[in-house]
């Protein structure tokens, strides 16, 4: 069996840091960052990472020609979507009123302006830094991995599922939210594993292993 992996390569997001992790959790692996539909199409597993504005991360896929190979990926083989990467398997965002792939059913709204942690302090946005993830579905990308452990975040935005079923992980920051989805052959988070320490190599290394 193919060990080749496609890093998604749409020109935004630090794909060396994703690509590198990966190396590391699975030395004997094939890890390609990519923006050929082709490479996309053939790999074993694809990994759709992302950073910046939801409508130039759009834009920029589009532009590269990436929808097609992208779109069949999500339907049979192990596909791992981070930050913007989860956010563009949804429907409508709110940043920049655009849409995403509609792969999965659901929109990406900005946390509200007033957001104040328990005891009513302001808190700010974008989300960054450390956080607890409570896993609400058992999955293999859990394994070894304690419920609430915490991940790496950076977003003013997040995903809000029109089916609670699609929620793997939810997070607290002023209000809860998912910051990890699961259908099939998909996994996504909003927070990044790369940048996670043991915790997010873990989830990569279970990624890798992933037999959907």
């Amino acid at each position: 069996m193919s060990r080749t992996v496609a890093v998604v390569d749409y020109g935004m997001g630090n794909l060396r840091s994703v690509a590198k992790a990966l190396e590391h959790v699975a030395p004997d692996a094939n890890v390609q960052v990519t923006s050929d539909a082709a490479v996309i199409a053939a790999a074993e597993r694809v990994v759709m990472p992302g950073q910046g504005a939801m409508p130039d991360c759009m834009r920029e896929f589009t532009a590269r020609g990436l929808r097609e190979a992208v779109l069949q990926a999500t339907t049979e083989k192990p596909f791992l979507g981070i930050c913007v990467g989860e956010q563009m398997l949804f429907g409508h965002a709110e940043e920049g009123n655009v849409r995403g792939l509609d792969i999965l059913p659901g929109s990406v709204p900005r946390f509200p302006r007033d957001l104040r942690d328990a005891g009513g302090m302001p808190l700010k946005v974008p989300h960054m830094g450390w956080n607890e993830v409570e896993q609400t579905q058992s999955h293999p990308l859990w394994k070894g991995i304690p419920d609430g452990a915490r991940f790496y975040f950076v977003h003013s935005y997040f995903v809000q599922p029109a089916d609670p079923a699609l929620t793997a992980g939810r997070t607290y920051y002023g209000i809860p939210f998912t910051s990890a989805v699961a259908r099939a052959n998909i996994f996504a988070t909003q927070f990044h594993p790369e940048k996670s320490a043991e915790a997010g190599l873990r989830l990569l290394k279970n990624f890798m292993s992933w037999q959907p």
